[in-house]
């Protein structure tokens, strides 16, 4: 156990992060996500909830300052409704580390899985959320 870091992050999860370079991206998928379809590097985080993952990361993780948007999301489908909830408890966790990172970009599904074929990670979460899955685009650190 190390002091300072949430029991929520695992030690691959840990070394993931520590591994990824600047403009990397990481993956936060939910329960449902074709993860291995997708991608060769998978890390489990079953049972978590996306929101608290997010909670846990962040103090450890500077987002990308030189792009528009380090955080995307996914949109819904033609037809579909996204649930409000779930980007206002996002935003929540974001916003007590990155608070002047306003925008999450949302991107088709299809957009997404592409997007997530090139990630260095996806984290294969127990979130049920319907479209809760969100991508971190790792910055440089600052001195």
């Amino acid at each position: 156990m190390l002091k300072g870091i949430s029991p929520l992050i695992s030690p691959d999860l840990l070394a993931t992060m520590a591994r990824m370079g600047h403009g990397d991206e990481i993956v936060f998928a939910d329960a449902h996500f074709p993860g291995e379809t997708n991608n060769k590097m998978i890390l489990r985080a079953d049972g978590l909830k996306i929101a608290d993952l997010l909670e846990a990361v962040l103090p450890l993780f500077e987002l990308d300052a030189y792009v528009d948007f380090p955080l995307i999301m996914m949109a819904p489908v033609e037809g579909d409704q996204l649930d409000p909830r779930v980007e206002a408890a996002y935003r929540e966790r974001i916003n007590k580390t990155h608070s002047h990172v306003t925008n999450i970009q949302t991107i088709d599904r299809f957009a997404f899985y592409k997007r997530t074929q090139s990630a260095f990670a996806v984290v294969m979460t127990g979130e049920t959320a319907k479209y809760g899955n969100i991508i971190l685009k790792k910055g440089v650190t600052p001195i």
